[in-house]
């Protein structure tokens, strides 16, 4: 297949089950609710190192957040929901009850519930207060500048980690900034989060290592430096591959946000440097989602 004069490869993403959540913070200002976000979301490229992979989903206008202030919805993933439920409250705990006029909501309901004011609430020393509100329950926690509100709890949801394109280019720059050019295409799907900085990993893995205890290694069959030295899966003109991986609340979540990048690298082209778009998968070994790139774009 080849759209535009880039080949899309007869490969698929091979994906796997994650355990998510969605939080919902806001604070007085835009600029507050996105530092508490990042914050939160931060260190949590990959569960391989992180614990956890997390991002931004959106911003939120002001009149669709539960207390009518700027907001930004956010992602968390885990591989089990016992790693989820440790995780959340760290984070909310560290990074949105300290950060300045900050409140935290459940996005999600259903699922196994994850705590947010049920943990959190113990900070308050006691003088923490409870409240149901059309009826859900949440926490108002005081603090130093006025007071932390929090819902009680978020629900969960299973969905799905790992998916990804490759994108093969000509030139480190040109597959950076079709990279970059993608990423920002992607990340306006619902319901999906692209966890590594600015959405993009130049440090694709492969599962294994000929090192004992070693999860993972460089993807050396994509590695441009490498093509000399054993099997590779880059043509000649190819000088750098950029990975962009996807976690989403479903499986159709992550089979849109790839077509979508897809379609904005077609539309760049291979004037552009984009030589081709591959996938990276185990043989189908890893995980039961197959994101098929062929079938994604018929």
């Amino acid at each position: 297949m080849i759209l535009n004069g880039v080949e899309i490869r007869d490969s698929f993403a091979e994906a796997f089950p994650m355990v998510g959540t969605r939080l919902i913070i806001t604070a007085d200002t835009p600029k507050w609710a996105m530092i508490a976000a990042k914050t939160m979301t931060g260190f949590a490229t990959s569960v391989i190192g992180c614990g956890c992979e997390a991002g931004v989903e959106r911003e939120i206008p002001a009149e669709e957040t539960p207390d009518g202030r700027p907001g930004v919805s956010t992602l968390i993933f885990a591989m089990d929901y016992n790693s989820l439920k440790a995780v959340v409250p760290n984070r909310i705990g560290q990074c949105v009850l300290t950060s300045p006029t900050s409140a935290c909501y459940a996005g999600m309901e259903g699922g196994k519930p994850v705590s947010i004011g049920k943990a959190l609430r113990y900070f308050g020393d006691g003088w923490q207060i409870a409240k149901n509100v059309d009826g859900k329950r949440i926490w108002r926690i005081p603090v130093m500048e006025g007071e932390f509100v929090c819902d009680h709890e978020s629900g969960t949801v299973t969905g799905v980690g790992g998916g990804n394109i490759l994108i093969l280019g000509t030139s480190r720059r040109e597959a950076l900034e079709a990279a970059e050019v993608a990423a920002e295409a992607m990340a306006k799907t619902p319901g999906c989060i692209l966890p590594f900085p600015g959405g993009i990993v130049r440090s694709g893995s492969k599962v294994g290592s000929k090192y004992k205890g070693m999860f993972a290694s460089s993807n050396n069959a994509y590695c441009p430096t490498l093509r000399a030295q054993g099997p590779t899966a880059l043509p000649p003109e190819v000088a750098s591959v950029m990975e962009i991986v996807i976690d989403g609340v479903s499986e159709k979540a992550v089979s849109d946000c790839t077509r979508a990048g897809i379609e904005a690298l077609v539309k760049l082209g291979r004037d552009k440097g984009v030589v081709a778009i591959d996938a990276g998968n185990y043989g189908g070994n890893l995980g039961p989602f197959h994101f098929k790139l062929r079938e994604i774009m018929a």
